[in-house]
């Protein structure tokens, strides 16, 4: 191969490849160097100073970071009771300072939808996209909710949403039982508040955490449950598989469908209205 300057543009091409498979993919000089004949130069000692010359800097202080208050079940229930209106509860949940989540949340992710159903959907607790929005069912579950309450005629407008937690866990992982009991009081009030006539819970962790169970969602599912109140007729309550286990096992949908079809049944059996505004309660 000629090598000179006259190799057209193929060989040298040719030759770079070469050059690249042998493992050469750096130019230092032109000329080659011979490494075993450079003779390696004496490195001079430096000079240690003596121990008493040798600054002694003071210890690092560490930060500390006070804990977040934790509050104590009376004071949650009395916060909650205290709130006779939905903008009452919604005002306290907000001035809430009780829970450490909401020291690394973005927002405080308390409803959607409308005030007014006679539907409400209880779910786990926010994720990304609700922390960044502020709003519960927004992200890719949140869609597939949508589409699941369309397919029985229901929508946000006829629907009130919210979840057992109103601030995301690091790292969406499952809610404590005592992060859930700590938001708990609030949940229930918000249920005495909107007196929904129908219940639905998606997920364990909702279900569990209303019906006061310890099985998971797959016996708890597709069942009719009583909400008791004090002196009021008791809701009707059903779990469902949470919309977000759903993406992760759609071979499970036949089950969801049967489940909002008995809920649509439901809903023609107490000739429940789900107009955007509530036709008494």
């Amino acid at each position: 191969m000629n090598t000179g300057p006259d190799m057209d543009r193929d060989q040298a091409l040719a030759l770079l490849r070469w050059y690249a498979e042998v493992g050469v993919d750096e130019a230092v000089t032109t000329d080659p160097v011979d490494r075993f004949a450079i003779q390696p130069q004496p490195v001079a000692p430096q000079a240690v100073a003596p121990p008493s010359a040798v600054p002694v800097l003071p210890p690092v202080q560490k930060a500390v970071v006070a804990p977040a208050p934790i509050a104590h079940d009376s004071e949650v229930r009395a916060a909650a009771a205290a709130a006779n209106t939905h903008d009452e509860l919604i005002t306290a949940i907000h001035a809430f300072d009780g829970c450490p989540l909401k020291r690394m949340a973005t927002t405080t992710c308390i409803f959607d939808g409308n005030p007014q159903a006679r539907i409400m959907v209880i779910g786990e607790a926010p994720g990304g996209e609700e922390d960044r929005q502020g709003k519960p069912f927004v992200g890719p579950a949140g869609q597939l909710l949508d589409k699941m309450l369309a397919a029985i005629g229901l929508d946000r407008s006829t629907v009130y949403i919210t979840n057992t937690l109103y601030w995301r866990p690091p790292g969406n992982r499952t809610p404590t039982p005592e992060e859930i009991a700590l938001c708990l009081p609030f949940l229930e009030r918000q249920v005495a508040l909107i007196a929904p006539a129908v219940l639905l819970y998606t997920g364990g962790t909702a279900a569990k955490a209303m019906l006061n169970r310890s099985e998971g969602i797959t016996r708890l599912r597709g069942r009719w449950f009583s909400l008791e109140r004090n002196g009021r007729e008791p809701i009707p309550a059903m779990a469902m598989f949470h919309p977000a286990y759903l993406l992760r096992r759609p071979e499970l949908k036949r089950d969801a469908w049967r489940d909002l079809l008995a809920i649509r049944a439901k809903i023609d059996e107490l000739q429940i209205q789900t107009g955007a505004t509530r036709q008494g309660s």
